[in-house]
């Protein structure tokens, strides 16, 4: 079992924000929103999957919306707990254990502050190892949890309930609900047993997440966080597959705030003189990597962004014309890249016409 303290939190939030693949999430909001909670209330439990009670009752809890619009709203706290309050109402049960859908820079300490909040444990696990932009982008779905019903709640105490046949149509609904509301809301969604979860999470991300951080962390200390960061990963079970897929810098960049995401592309050129050039294409996360001799990296796997000096992950909102980065390619968890999952967020889920290639074949393309 992982203990996650409040000076634990900030290697946790970066961490988290490294997973989130450039989404998921403003992660100093989210930290500095956990540490209060946590301050006031107690650090949550930590408790792993498989010591979940097949009986139990678990509850997610995230954030929905453009990480633009999130990164210049507040937290209010309330209106989290809110969505909670009203899914438990309408099922007529009460959450055992708060379950995060994803793991991002908010997306993953928001279940920190509102198990805090309600003295309630966290699940040591996610819907992802990473962050999508849509809710029937998650492993809860793939296998077999319905996502309905939803709660949605906004900074103003308004709450939606919705209740559809599958997870795709809740998530169309669901966003224009949230554009209406603001464009920045709290759900709870994916109510599931014990059982249920066991079957379908990815394990132990809440630890990774804060393994990463503390290897970033570490690196600094000793010189070379971007090595400390690929030392780590290597050891990991799901992100064993990890390469730099270039050093540059930000040359062009193009991002909107439409249809309820951010969308957009990022465009880098090589430090070393040579002119080469890298594309990243984002939908909230980055979801294809491209240079001029093809394919680097694409959905499922994770395609992150970090300081070239200090290894600090860059969310998609905070991208800048001239930032020096490194692009790191990622493997997804095995579950994530079934034929099945691959159907529910795969390349060709987001119009991607490029079949999925996993990053330790696309790495070993380039190494001969």
């Amino acid at each position: 079992m992982t203990s996650i303290t409040i000076d634990d939190m900030e290697d946790f939030a970066r961490g988290a924000a490294f997973l989130g693949t450039g989404g998921g999430g403003d992660p100093h909001a989210g930290r500095l929103f956990g540490e209060s909670m946590m301050r006031r209330y107690g650090a949550p439990e930590i408790v792993a999957v498989d010591d979940v009670p097949d009986h139990a009752h678990c509850f997610t809890i995230a954030m929905m919306g453009a990480p633009t619009v999130i990164l210049e709203k507040l937290f209010n706290g309330e209106d989290a707990e809110l969505a909670l309050n009203k899914l438990e109402k309408y099922l007529g049960i009460m959450a055992d254990y708060i379950v995060p859908a994803e793991i991002g820079g908010i997306n993953s300490t928001l279940p920190l502050a509102v198990a805090a909040r309600r003295g309630l444990p966290v699940v040591d696990g996610d819907g992802m190892g990473r962050a999508f932009p849509e809710l029937q982008m998650i492993t809860y779905n793939v296998y077999g949890v319905p996502i309905a019903p939803m709660a949605i709640a906004n900074d103003h105490m308004e709450v939606t309930i919705i209740e559809t046949d599958d997870a795709k149509s809740a998530e169309d609904i669901g966003r224009a609900v949230a554009m209406r509301m603001g464009l920045s809301v709290m759900l709870s969604a994916y109510p599931m047993t014990g059982a249920q979860l066991k079957k379908s999470a990815v394990r132990g991300t809440m630890s990774l997440a804060l393994g990463i951080g503390r290897a970033i962390r570490k690196g600094r200390q000793a010189g070379d966080p971007v090595a400390a960061l690929l030392g780590y990963l290597r050891t990991t079970k799901y992100y064993k597959h990890c390469a730099e897929l270039f050093d540059g810098k930000v040359v062009d960049l193009v991002r909107e705030t439409t249809r309820g995401f951010s969308i957009g592309r990022c465009l880098f050129e090589a430090l070393d003189g040579s002119g080469r050039r890298l594309e990243v294409t984002f939908q909230n996360e980055h979801l294809i990597a491209r240079d001029d001799s093809g394919v680097r990296a694409m959905v499922p796997d994770l395609i992150c962004m970090v300081d070239r000096e200090t290894a600090e992950p860059i969310t998609a909102e905070t991208l800048k014309y001239g930032q020096r980065l490194k692009v790191i390619g990622v493997s997804a968890p095995e579950t994530m890249r079934t034929k099945e999952a691959l159907a529910c967020f795969g390349p060709q889920a987001f119009g991607i016409d490029e079949p999925f290639r996993p990053i330790e074949a696309l790495i070993q393309d380039r190494s001969g």
